[in-house]
C-alpha cells in the first residue's frame, strides 16, 4: 500500500481533512464540531497516514475545495483520486457524479439511467453513502425523486446536503405539500 498522508484545512464551513497517496486523493472529510474533531476522525479513517505538508497537487485540491465551499463555481475534475481499493460499480457512480456542474443536481433514478439500469436508484445511493471525496466526488448534488434531498451521510446530514447546495447556488427540492395548497389557504395558514 502507498504511503498516506492527510492535511487539515480551514474552509467556509469549517475545517477539513484531505488524505492522499502517491496515486492521488484517498478521502475528504467534512467538518466535524472543531479542528480536534475533524483530525480525531481523520485519524480513525486514515490509521495509517501521518499529518504531512500538502504535496503541490494536493495543495491545488485544497485550493480548488476551499473556492468551492466559498461559492465560487469550480470545476474539480482535475484533481486526481485514487480509486483502485473502489469497487467498480461504486467508481462508475462516482464518475457520473463528478460531471455534475456546480449549482445542478441529478437524481439516484437518473445516474441508475446512465448507468444502463433505472432500477439501480437505491444501489447509486449506496454507493454515495460510501463516497470517500466528498465534494470531489459531489455527491451532494445527487437528489431523490422528485427534487427531494435524499440521505447524506456526512455530518450534519441532510442539512449539511442542502447547505451546501446553497453554497452552490442549487434550488433543490420541489414543492412541499404546504406549497401545493391554494393561495388563499396558505395565506389563512401563515396568518
Amino acid at each position: 500500500m502507498p504511503e498516506q498522508s492527510y492535511a487539515l484545512f480551514e474552509t467556509a464551513i469549517g475545517v477539513v481533512g484531505i488524505a492522499w497517496n502517491a496515486r492521488g486523493l484517498i478521502g475528504v472529510q467534512l467538518p466535524h464540531a472543531d479542528e480536534a474533531a475533524t483530525r480525531r476522525r481523520m485519524r480513525q479513517r486514515f490509521p495509517a497516514a501521518c499529518e504531512s505538508a500538502p504535496s503541490p497537487a494536493v495543495q491545488a485540491a485544497i485550493d480548488g475545495i476551499a473556492a468551492l465551499l466559498r461559492g465560487e463555481p469550480r470545476d474539480l475534475n482535475d484533481i486526481k483520486v485514487d480509486d483502485s481499493e473502489t469497487s467498480a460499480f461504486n467508481a462508475r457512480v462516482y464518475a457520473i457524479a463528478r460531471k455534475i456542474p456546480p449549482g445542478q443536481t441529478l437524481t439516484y433514478g437518473e445516474i441508475a439511467t446512465q448507468l444502463g439500469d433505472k432500477l439501480l436508484a437505491r444501489e447509486v445511493g449506496t454507493a454515495l453513502g460510501q463516497n470517500p471525496c466528498p465534494i470531489v466526488m459531489p455527491c451532494h448534488r445527487v437528489l431523490a425523486a422528485g427534487g427531494k434531498s435524499g440521505g447524506f451521510s456526512a455530518v450534519g446530514g441532510v442539512v449539511t446536503k442542502l447547505r451546501l447546495l446553497s453554497i452552490e447556488g442549487a434550488q433543490p427540492g420541489g414543492p412541499t405539500l404546504f406549497d401545493r395548497l391554494p393561495l388563499e389557504t396558505r395565506q389563512r395558514h401563515r396568518g
